[in-house]
């Protein structure tokens, strides 16, 4: 058996941690504090629509085309002469005024796929719609950026690992919570393990080391979590939460540079004003409490915020109250060092579509040359595997 294979096939895969294969051993030397700056992703899984968040009010055609799901242009909060918010995004306006918000609209890449899965690959990998990568392009970095850094350098609150977060030889760590992996990141598994396996002794052995640099690193990210606890009051939500950790962490200096976190339910084929409505508030009002939290401790300017999700949708409503899966959206970047906020570029052409969908204007790709190239310092065509030409935001 492969030790791979033995691995997955143990009692300890059977845990909540996400052991990436090839863990480097992370000992008390490694476990430096974090230097350079913060950078954090934001997931928005299923699909979330863009023109119902970032509202084109003066538009005819956004109405007619959605005669019961296009917010009221009573209810938008303008933020310019064409564009406003929706009413549930109130809590960011003062980061946009601050000059703290950027969004980019109109972000794609050719030729979209518009299944959920697929798209998520694409925008997790970097690669193009015909390419299928294994490797996601947060994990390329840390193959090719992070020798020598413990597994925790990227960290997923999640009980598993994306795929943005999987490199060829270093991938990143999932922590869903520090004391839930400091309970499972125990020995007796490995004794369960022996029980229930006939390895060879190469294989246990591997797996010693693996289970060992897995329970440092949960005792590492345990004794960190204690460090600071946050004076600041968040929402009663999952992504809160979250976040909530994100930041205690960083504030504790941890040695984690790059987060990553999730929040799901974006796929509104049906009913979608209150779906998107409550969404959107859980959003807007747990990146709120998270972008006062790093103020509040002076670190806003060590940090970039990244919110994207796989895909738009469709221009026209469907009979359900929802909207079906569509192509480009919009991309939010959040940071006290911001080289160009406010809006970088104008609002979709709903006159011009391409089979009723929007044509997408920027490759999301060009959003990572910046974060790989400009926050994190690294070579980002080797990353992405091409060349594309940054936006300058950070």
């Amino acid at each position: 058996m492969k030790r791979r294979n033995f691995i997955k096939s143990s009692v300890v895969a059977s845990t909540s941690l996400m052991m990436p294969a090839f863990f480097k051993s992370v000992t008390p030397n490694h476990m430096s504090s974090r230097s350079g700056k913060i950078l954090v992703v934001i997931q928005l899984s299923g699909g979330n629509d863009g023109l119902n968040t970032i509202i084109p009010f003066e538009n005819d055609i956004y109405y007619n085309m959605r005669p019961t799901v296009a917010i009221p242009k009573t209810e938008v909060l303008g933020i310019s002469d064409e564009l406003g918010f929706h009413p549930s995004l109130a809590p960011l306006r003062d980061l946009y005024n601050n000059g703290e918000l950027s969004i980019i609209n109109s972000v794609g890449y050719p030729n979209p796929d518009r299944s959920h899965f697929r798209s998520m690959d694409i925008w997790q990998t970097a690669s193009a719609s015909n390419e299928y990568l294994s490797t996601g392009w947060l994990g390329r970095y840390l193959d090719s950026e992070c020798e020598g850094y413990p597994v925790y350098h990227a960290l997923e609150v999640d009980e598993g690992l994306s795929l943005a977060l999987k490199g060829a030889h270093r991938s990143g760590f999932a922590m869903d919570n520090p004391n839930r992996i400091k309970q499972a990141a125990n020995y007796h598994y490995l004794k369960r393990a022996r029980q229930q396996t006939q390895a060879s002794e190469e294989n246990i052995s591997y797996l010693y080391k693996t289970l060992t640099d897995t329970q440092e690193s949960a005792d590492y990210l345990f004794e960190q979590s204690k460090v600071h606890k946050s004076k600041i009051t968040y929402p009663n939500t999952k992504l809160a939460k979250d976040l909530k950790q994100i930041a205690e962490l960083i504030t504790a200096d941890t040695a984690t540079q790059i987060y990553y976190v999730s929040l799901g339910g974006f796929d509104t084929h049906a009913a979608q004003k209150g779906k998107q409505q409550r969404l959107l508030k859980q959003y807007a009002e747990a990146v709120k409490a998270f972008t006062d939290d790093l103020k509040s401790n002076d670190l806003f300017d060590d940090a970039v915020i990244m919110t994207f999700s796989e895909f738009g949708r469709r221009v026209k409503q469907n009979a359900g109250g929802g909207t079906d899966h569509g192509t480009a959206n919009n991309v939010f970047m959040m940071g006290g060092k911001l080289k160009k906020a406010g809006f970088y570029n104008a609002a979709p052409n709903l006159s011009n579509l391409q089979n009723d969908d929007l044509i997408y204007e920027i490759d999301f790709r060009r959003i990572y040359v910046d974060l790989l190239g400009n926050w994190l310092e690294a070579d980002a065509d080797k990353v992405l595997k091409g060349q594309f030409k940054g936006l300058k935001l950070v």
